[in-house]
């Protein structure tokens, strides 16, 4: 019979690589949905149309809405950078908070047949529940 016991250096390289990771992922999230989020506050309905399409069939002040809550989400997905005991719930909620909106767009652009917006909200899902995953552990 053999052990799978990793030696310590070996599980605290595999700790920090996990660590970096989820940071990295985080940062990409924070950074779309900051971006995302500014757009759709600053940016004339003309152009978000244009970008979009769907804010054409929406409320302007639901798209301005969620344009506020995509950029709350992602600042909140940094919270631990200024205090991992404050900052950890935040991310939790944030991460799942984000998971149920990609989620819900994804199937509004596949309903749509927007695959390309489809598509990105598959990778952001696959960015964002790792983090969510791997920060709940921790």
């Amino acid at each position: 019979m053999t052990s799978t016991t990793l030696p310590v250096a070996q599980s605290r390289t595999r700790s920090v690589y996990k660590n970096v990771t989820l940071w990295t992922f985080q940062g990409w999230i924070a950074m779309f949905f900051i971006a995302a989020g500014y757009a759709k506050l600053t940016e004339p309905m003309t152009n978000l149309i244009a970008l979009m399409g769907w804010p054409a069939v929406a409320p302007e002040n639901m798209v301005r809405g969620l344009g506020l809550v995509e950029m709350a989400l992602g600042l909140s997905v940094l919270a631990p950078l200024i205090s991992w005991r404050v900052g950890r719930p935040l991310l939790l909620s944030a991460s799942a908070g984000l998971i149920v909106m990609e989620a819900t767009m994804l199937m509004v652009h596949a309903l749509s047949r927007d695959i390309g917006l489809a598509v990105v909200n598959l990778i952001l899902l696959a960015l964002t529940v790792p983090v969510l995953l791997g920060r709940r552990r921790a």
